[in-house]
C-alpha cells in the first residue's frame, strides 16, 4: 500500500511539472489552465524548436513523434512520449515542450531543447605516452563530439579494458568534466587513470586431476595464464580475463588430444590472494581415455580407402587424439582435404563421425563428398601500387584454365612474402567458388613497403674500424631509365636490384662495390643474372685526399647465373659464377707474404641450395641448405713452375692463386607456440690445396669470432664468421705475428626468437642464443667437439630504408689461449645483416 501511495504522489508530480510546461497564455494573453481531470482535444497547427545549434528542426520534430496535422489531447500522453523519445537521443541535457499559441482548436508547440555540451578537449592523466596513443585510436570520442553521460561510460570502459587486458585489474577510472570558458557550451573532457600494480597470478591449482600431475596442466594445458615465476621468460604471470577463459577451452582441448574426449570443466574461481596476486582453481573431470576401434570410409572414389587410411595415421588401438584428427584431415600439408583439394577437388569436405562409442573405445566413420573438380576461372591482383603486376604474376603458380590447387596458393603466397616488396604478415588469398560451374576466381591481395635501403654497416679489423654507407633499390626497373616520369626517385616496378655502396675509414682505406642482379632473365623463367664490380684501395702511409705509392689495391668483378630446379623438388636452386679478383700490393708494410707485386685470384663458384622458409624477416617455419664449391684452376699442374725451390719467392708462389674451397650451411625454423620460433644453425668451411708444395692460399681463408662484420679482412678475400661472445677474429689461428690464417671452422648456433612487432614500418625480435665454434690451420687438427662455447641474448630490429639493426650481449665460456680479454662478455652490433 505504502509502494502504491508513492507512486502516485510521483505521477503527480510529474503531472504537475507538465502542467506548468503546458500553462501557457492564449493568443488573447489570458493562461489557459490545464487539467488531466478534463483534457482538452487539439489539432497540431505548427510546431517550432528552440535552443538547437547543432541539430536540424526537421529531423528533430521527427524524432519527437509529433507532426502537423496530429490531434493530441493536452494534458496528454503524446507529449510526454515525445520527451521521451527526444531525451533518449542523449543530445539534450534538458527537454520541454511547450504550447507558444492556441487559436480554437488549433495549437503551436513549442519544443525547447538544452544541447549536451560538446567536447573540446581530451585528455588522460596519469596514462603514459605510449598508452596515450594506444587510447587515442582505442577510444571513439572525438573533438566536437557531445559529451553524453552514456558516450563517457562507454569510453571508460574501454580505458579500463584497455588496461585490465595488461594485467592492472585495480584500474580506476574517473571521468573529470570542466567548462570550456573560450567555448559556448563546451567542456573539457579528462580521464584521470589510476593504474595501480599488476595483478599476478600466484598459484595455480587443480582437483579431480588423475591422468596429468598439476604442473603438466600448467605447462601444456594453460597456453597463456601462468604462474609467477623468475624463470617464466616468454610468458607473464599478468591475469587477463579473457586469456583465462580461452585457456579453460584450450585446458579441456589438451585433455581430448590424449584421448579424453568427455573431460570438462566442472568448476573454477579465481580468487585474491592479496591486493596485487591472484589465485586460480579449476576443477576437473576427466573421465576415460578413449582409443580408436575401427576406421571406415564412405563416398571415396578417388583414393581407395587402404591409402586414405595411411595417410590418416591411426590404426586400431592408437589413442584418440581429436586435435591430431583434425590436422590430418584438415590443416596439416598432407592432410585428407589437401591431397583432394590439390587434384581440383575445391568442393570437397570430410566429416568425421563417431558411430559407435562403447567402454573406452571409439568407431569413426568418414563421409566424405568429393564433388567435381573446378579449374581456375581468373586470378586477380590487388593492392600492388608500385610493383608492376608481372613481377608478381611470375611468382604465382595458379594459372587460369589450370586445376585449383591448395599446395600451389600456399606456394604462391611464400613466393610473394620472399620477394620482400609486401608486408608478409598482410598477404592474403580470397578463392571465389562456382559451384554451377566448376570453376575458381582467386584474388590474391599484397600491401606494398618499400624494398629500398640504405645500406649501413661496420667492423673492426686489422686495428681499424671500416664503415660503408650504400644504397640498395630492390625493385628496380632497367627499362623506364629514360622514362622522365619514372625517376621517384628512381624506377622501379619491374624486380631487379641495384647496389651502390662504399666503404672508408676515414684516412686511408676507401671502397666502391656496384652489383646488379635480373631475377627473371628473359622474362619466362626464374633464372637470374648477377653482375658486381669492385674496387678498393688501402694507402698506407697517405691518405684520402692525398693518395702515397704505399698501397694495397683489390679491383675484381664477377658474372653469375642461377636458376630454379625441378628435381628433387622447385625449392632447389643452383647458381654458378665466374669471378676474378687482382690484388696489387707495393711497398706493403703490413704482415704478409709478400709487399711487392700482383696475385690473381679467377674462380668458378657453383652453389646448389634448397631454401624452403616462409618468409626472409622472421621465419617461422621451413628450412635453409646450401652446399658450395669454390674452384681455382690447378695451375701449379701445368704451369711448369718447380716449387718446391727454396728460392722462389711468395710473390711468384702465388702470381695465380689456386685451391679448392668448400662451404656448407643448414638452417631450420620452428615455431613452438604462438610466435616463438626456435631457429638452429649449422655451418662448415673448408679452403683446400691442390699441391702441397704451393701450400695454403693466403686468400680465401675463414676468420672467425665477434659480430660478423667484415672490416680489414675483405681485404685480404677473407671470409668472416661471426660466434658472439669473443672479439672479432679470435678465434683464428695465428700464424706469427699479426698473422691469421684459418682454412677450416664449423659453428653451431641455437636461438629461440619472440617478436615484438610485426609491422611494414618496423619488424622487431628479442632473442636468446647459445653457440659454439671454432677454427684450424690443417684439416687433420679439425675436431668438431673442440669447440668454443656461449651464450647471451639481443635483439633485432629491421627498418626497411636501414635494413637490418640489432644488439648482442653475449658470454663465452672457454678461454682463447694468449688472449686472456677474447672471451667473456662481449657487446656485439648488428649493423646491415644480409639474409
Amino acid at each position: 500500500m505504502l509502494f502504491r501511495r508513492m507512486r502516485m504522489a510521483v505521477r503527480a508530480l510529474t503531472l504537475g511539472l507538465v502542467l506548468v510546461v503546458l500553462g501557457i497564455g492564449r493568443a488573447t494573453g489570458q493562461v489557459e489552465e490545464f487539467s488531466y481531470a478534463n483534457p482538452q482535444r487539439f489539432v497540431v497547427k505548427d510546431i517550432t524548436v528552440e535552443g538547437v545549434q547543432y541539430g536540424e528542426p526537421d529531423v528533430i520534430i521527427t524524432l519527437s513523434g509529433l507532426a502537423k496535422g496530429d490531434t493530441i489531447e493536452l494534458p496528454g500522453k503524446q507529449v510526454t512520449e515525445a520527451v521521451k523519445k527526444l531525451t533518449k537521443q542523449n543530445l539534450f541535457s534538458k527537454v520541454e515542450i511547450g504550447v507558444s499559441h492556441i487559436e480554437g482548436q488549433f495549437v503551436t508547440l513549442n519544443i525547447q531543447l538544452t544541447e549536451q555540451p560538446r567536447i573540446s578537449s581530451i585528455e588522460y592523466e596519469g596514462a603514459k605516452r605510449s598508452a596515450k596513443d594506444d587510447l587515442k585510436s582505442k577510444v571513439s570520442l572525438r573533438i566536437g563530439q557531445q559529451a553524453a553521460p552514456s558516450t563517457l561510460d562507454a569510453a571508460t570502459r574501454v580505458i579500463k579494458k584497455y588496461y585490465l587486458d595488461k594485467g592492472y585489474y585495480n584500474v580506476k577510472v574517473e571521468v573529470r568534466q570542466a567548462p570550456d570558458t573560450l567555448m559556448a557550451n563546451a567542456t573539457r573532457i579528462t580521464f584521470v587513470v589510476d593504474r595501480g600494480k599488476k595483478v599476478k597470478v600466484k598459484t595455480i591449482e587443480f582437483e579431480g586431476n588423475k591422468a596429468f600431475k598439476a604442473k603438466k596442466l600448467r605447462w601444456k594445458g594453460f597456453k597463456d595464464t601462468k604462474r609467477l615465476l623468475w624463470y617464466n621468460f616468454f610468458r607473464s604471470a599478468k591475469f587477463v580475463e579473457s586469456k583465462y577463459k580461452a585457456d579453460l577451452d584450450h585446458l579441456i582441448a589438451y585433455y581430448n588430444k590424449h584421448g579424453y574426449r568427455d573431460a570438462e570443466v566442472v568448476w573454477d574461481s579465481v580468487y585474491r590472494i592479496s591486493q596485487y596476486r591472484l589465485g586460480i582453481k579449476v576443477g576437473i573431470k576427466e573421465g576415460p581415455q578413449y582409443h580408436v576401434r575401427d576406421i571406415t570410409w564412405v563416398g571415396n572414389t578417388v583414393y581407395p580407402a587402404e591409402t586414405l587410411t595411411k595417410l590418416l595415421g591411426f590404426k586400431k588401438g592408437d589413442i584418440y587424439d581429436q586435435e591430431l584428427l583434425d590436422k590430418r584431415l584438415y590443416t596439416d600439408e598432407n592432410s585428407i582435404l589437401t591431397l583432394h583439394q590439390d587434384e581440383g577437388y575445391l568442393f570437397f569436405n570430410i566429416t568425421a563421425v563417431e558411430t559407435d562409442v562403447k567402454n573406452d573405445s571409439v568407431s569413426l566413420e568418414m563421409r566424405m563428398f568429393e564433388g567435381p573438380q573446378a579449374t581456375i576461372n581468373q586470378v586477380t591482383i590487388a593492392g600492388n601500387t608500385r610493383t608492376n603486376e608481372h613481377v608478381i604474376r611470375r611468382e604465382l603458380r595458379t594459372m587460369p584454365g589450370e586445376l585449383f590447387s591448395r599446395t600451389n596458393i600456399i606456394r604462391s603466397i611464400r613466393e610473394l612474402a620472399n620477394l620482400q616488396y609486401f608486408n608478409p604478415e598482410t598477404l592474403g588469398v580470397n578463392p571465389v567458388p562456382n559451384a554451377q560451374n566448376g570453376t575458381v576466381d582467386i584474388g590474391f591481395t599484397v600491401e606494398e613497403k618499400s624494398n629500398d635501403q640504405l645500406q649501413l654497416s661496420g667492423g673492426w679489423g686489422g686495428g681499424m674500424f671500416v664503415g660503408t654507407v650504400g644504397v640498395k633499390f630492390g625493385n628496380f626497373s632497367v627499362r623506364r631509365i629514360f622514362d622522365p616520369k619514372a625517376w621517384r626517385p628512381v624506377p622501379t616496378g619491374d624486380g631487379q636490384s641495384l647496389t651502390i655502396s662504399g666503404s672508408t675509414n676515414g684516412t686511408q682505406y676507401r671502397a666502391l662495390n656496384v652489383s646488379f642482379t635480373e631475377p627473371w632473365l628473359g622474362g619466362k623463367r626464374p633464372t637470374s643474372l648477377t653482375l658486381s664490380f669492385n674496387h678498393s684501395v688501402y694507402d698506407y702511409s697517405g691518405y684520402i685526399w692525398n693518395p702515397s705509392n704505399d698501397y694495397f689495391k683489390v679491383t675484381g668483378g664477377s658474372i653469375g647465373l642461377g636458376t630454379r630446379l625441378k628435381w628433387p623438388d622447385d625449392f632447389f636452386t643452383i647458381y654458378g659464377m665466374l669471378s676474378f679478383q687482382n690484388y696489387l700490393l707495393r711497398d706493403w708494410k703490413q704482415d704478409f707474404l709478400f709487399t711487392n707485386g700482383q696475385s690473381n685470384n679467377f674462380y668458378l663458384q657453383l652453389t646448389l641450395g634448397r631454401n624452403s622458409q616462409d618468409q626472409l624477416i622472421y621465419p617461422r617455419s621451413g628450412s635453409n641448405f646450401s652446399i658450395t664449391a669454390q674452384l681455382t684452376p690447378p695451375y701449379s699442374f701445368f704451369n711448369g713452375k718447380d716449387y718446391s725451390n727454396p728460392k722462389m719467392t711468395a710473390q711468384e708462389r702465388y702470381r695465380w692463386v689456386e685451391y679448392h674451397k668448400w662451404t656448407a650451411r643448414a638452417q631450420w625454423f620452428t615455431a613452438l607456440a604462438g610466435d616463438l620460433v626456435l631457429h638452429l644453425n649449422a655451418q662448415f668451411g673448408y679452403l683446400g690445396m691442390y699441391n702441397p708444395k704451393v701450400g695454403y692460399s693466403p686468400f680465401e681463408g675463414f676468420d672467425l669470432g665477434g659480430d660478423g662484420l667484415s672490416g680489414y679482412n675483405f681485404i685480404y678475400g677473407r671470409e668472416t664468421i661471426g660466434l658472439r661472445g669473443y672479439s672479432n677474429g679470435s678465434l683464428t689461428p695465428q700464424l706469427g705475428a699479426g698473422i691469421r690464417m684459418g682454412n677450416v671452422y664449423d659453428k653451431f648456433t641455437m636461438e629461440l626468437r619472440y617478436p615484438v612487432v610485426l609491422k611494414p614500418q618496423s619488424s622487431i625480435y628479442v632473442q636468446v642464443f647459445g653457440e659454439a665454434g671454432n677454427a684450424w690451420y690443417e684439416l687433420n687438427e679439425f675436431n668438431p667437439f673442440q669447440v668454443h662455447r656461449s651464450v647471451g641474448a639481443g635483439f633485432r630490429v629491421f627498418l626497411p630504408f636501414l635494413g637490418m639493426l640489432g644488439f648482442d650481449i653475449g658470454y663465452g665460456f672457454d678461454p682463447v689461449p694468449g688472449n686472456p680479454d677474447a672471451n667473456r662478455w662481449q657487446p656485439h652490433f648488428i649493423i646491415g645483416q644480409q639474409f
